[in-house]
């Protein structure tokens, strides 16, 4: 349960109630599934308490996932590996499964936090995991090797989107902070655990 109760339905306002109704579609859309504990909302229930940053959120949330340069697979990974490094319990249900709702499979979900020793991903992949965890640290480590060996793979237009998306995924820490738990998008199946749980409950790699 989060640290404080997100706004009711019953006490938002007129543009909080419509992203509450448009939510769940969209969750949908995205993980196949609907919730298993709670309404699936929880973040955007704790951000309705200030609507202003609620709806300046949605919008940088919109623009970065509008970037279509680079492929969905490598987004998809790079976006759950850095809520994995968060330790963000409801990042990495969701993020389980909208992987796997997107085609990746239950070994390449088990894989990820070995990455670099596994078959499963090309070097592409690895190399922008590897990435993904070097901006997720605190401080920042991208050494001038990492960055070229980026290059190797990406354009500068794709590096933009990659490291925006990575900005977008370090908000999560929010969720981190409030203590918001899985909401069980991927309950009964493969889940990535979080490398730094933000509260006791664990999430299981087979529930």
């Amino acid at each position: 349960m989060a640290r404080i109760q997100g706004v009711r339905r019953e006490q938002a306002g007129p543009m909080v109630k419509l992203v509450y109704r448009l939510g769940p579609r969209m969750m949908k859309k995205l993980t196949g599934r609907d919730p298993q504990t709670g309404s699936g909302l929880e973040p955007i229930e704790i951000w309705a308490h200030q609507p202003k940053m609620m709806t300046g959120m949605g919008r940088f949330n919109q623009a970065v996932r509008k970037g279509k340069s680079v492929d969905e697979r490598t987004k998809n990974l790079v976006e759950l590996k850095g809520a994995q490094l968060i330790g963000c319990e409801y990042c990495v249900d969701l993020g389980s499964q909208i992987c796997r709702n997107s085609g990746f499979s239950d070994e390449e979900l088990l894989a990820l936090p070995r990455y670099r020793q596994s078959e499963l991903f090309t070097e592409r992949e690895k190399t922008a995991l590897d990435y993904a965890a070097a901006v997720m640290r605190t401080p920042v480590e991208v050494t001038d090797d990492l960055f070229a060996r980026m290059k190797e793979h990406f354009s500068d237009e794709q590096m933009v989107e990659i490291t925006a998306l990575l900005t977008l995924v370090n908000l999560d820490r929010f969720n981190a902070a409030f203590g918001i738990g899985s909401a069980g998008f991927s309950e009964g199946m493969v889940c990535v655990v979080p490398d730094r749980p933000a509260t006791s409950a664990s999430v299981a790699e087979i529930a």
